[in-house]
């Protein structure tokens, strides 16, 4: 067998991943007080960052994070490992976060603002822009610009912030956007398609 048609190794940084995160996993699973301890530090700063990007304000985030490891560590025996634990346990706070957000009273759907210009049947907007949509990943790269990004995202409606955070911040996909907030993967680009106009909209001053 040629040097070529060899299977890769992972490299000696992944395999000391693995090797810990596999470790760590057998401890939580045994119940062990220290293991718990561990998973908190290693992962509550990033996933409270998720939280909070996803609630509007600290309290809300930290209460969804407590409950989102209430629920991993109830359910740490179910993991199968065919992700990362981190990816597990992101996906478990953004659920937290989105039930949190359903409990609270309905409301009927917001317009994205009312100043907005009408959009055809595929989310795309009527008439003629100068304005091309942007991604608030993208954005959000350029210091000088971070907290107006911020405060521009929290002022936009639920239902299209929530979309916006997920699929551009969080880097969810389309698909598992769709089945978290149970709406079709069309409806969600459309819905993501405004919200980033929407933002464009409110920041454009910032780029000329």
């Amino acid at each position: 067998m040629d040097a070529s048609s060899r299977p890769l190794k992972p490299e000696p940084a992944q395999q000391v991943a693995s090797s810990s995160e596999s470790s760590l996993l057998r401890r939580l699973r045994a119940g062990e007080d220290d293991a718990y301890h561990e998973l908190l530090r290693i992962y509550g700063g990033r996933l409270l960052a998720v939280a909070r990007r996803l609630m509007r304000n600290e309290e809300d985030a930290r209460d969804c994070l407590q409950d989102a490891f209430l629920s991993a560590f109830r359910s740490i025996d179910s993991f199968q490992a065919k992700a990362q634990l981190g990816t597990w346990l992101h996906r478990i706070v953004v659920n937290a976060c989105l039930m949190k957000l359903r409990s609270r009273k309905r409301k009927p759907e917001e317009l994205v603002d009312p100043q907005m210009p009408e959009f055809d049947t595929y989310g795309f907007r009527i008439g003629p822009s100068e304005m091309s949509p942007v991604s608030a990943d993208d954005l959000i790269e350029r210091e000088e610009v971070r907290e107006q990004l911020r405060k521009a995202i929290d002022d936009l409606p639920e239902n299209h912030r929530i979309v916006l955070v997920l699929r551009d911040i969080e880097e969810l996909d389309t698909a598992e956007t769709a089945e978290l907030l149970a709406m079709t993967p069309g409806a969600v680009k459309v819905r993501l398609h405004r919200a980033r106009l929407a933002l464009r909209e409110r920041i454009g001053s910032l780029f000329e």
